[in-house]
């Protein structure tokens, strides 16, 4: 096994324990949680949930693009074995699908879950109890 390659597996692993460990602490999203704003994955683990319960209506709802980490996630294990243009555009491609999924979602009032609310996250909580506002 290439040394990058035990990298990246490891890479995952660290990111996977994470996630776990920050849910388990009930914080869903670590990016929400400070900002108060959606990150562009918001709902991606309720989504993969949904699916486990075989609901992929109740799935796409949570993250229409909740399926698409697996494909990106094989494609950045096995870079090195993938022409380079080819590895970057279909990455590009996954970025542009992302980034075009989250702004139609923070964009939608209608979306309860990607949401845009500073007020609510943490670090402004924070700097308003810092600076004597309640």
């Amino acid at each position: 096994m290439e040394h990058s390659d035990k990298q990246g597996r490891t890479a995952l692993a660290a990111i996977v324990l994470f996630y776990l460990v920050i849910e388990s602490l009930g914080v869903t999203c670590p990016i929400r949680f400070l900002t108060g704003v959606s990150c562009a994955g918001c709902g991606m683990s309720r989504a993969w949930l949904a699916l486990l319960r075989g609901n992929l209506a109740e799935a796409a709802r949570f993250h229409p693009l909740f399926w698409l980490p697996v494909p990106a996630a094989a494609l950045l294990l096995f870079r090195r074995r993938l022409p380079r243009r080819v590895f970057l555009w279909a990455m590009g491609a996954v970025c542009a699908l992302f980034l075009g999924v989250y702004l139609v979602r923070l964009l939608n009032p209608g979306d309860t879950v990607a949401v845009f609310r500073p007020a609510q996250g943490f670090l402004v909580q924070m700097l308003r109890r810092l600076c004597g506002g309640a």
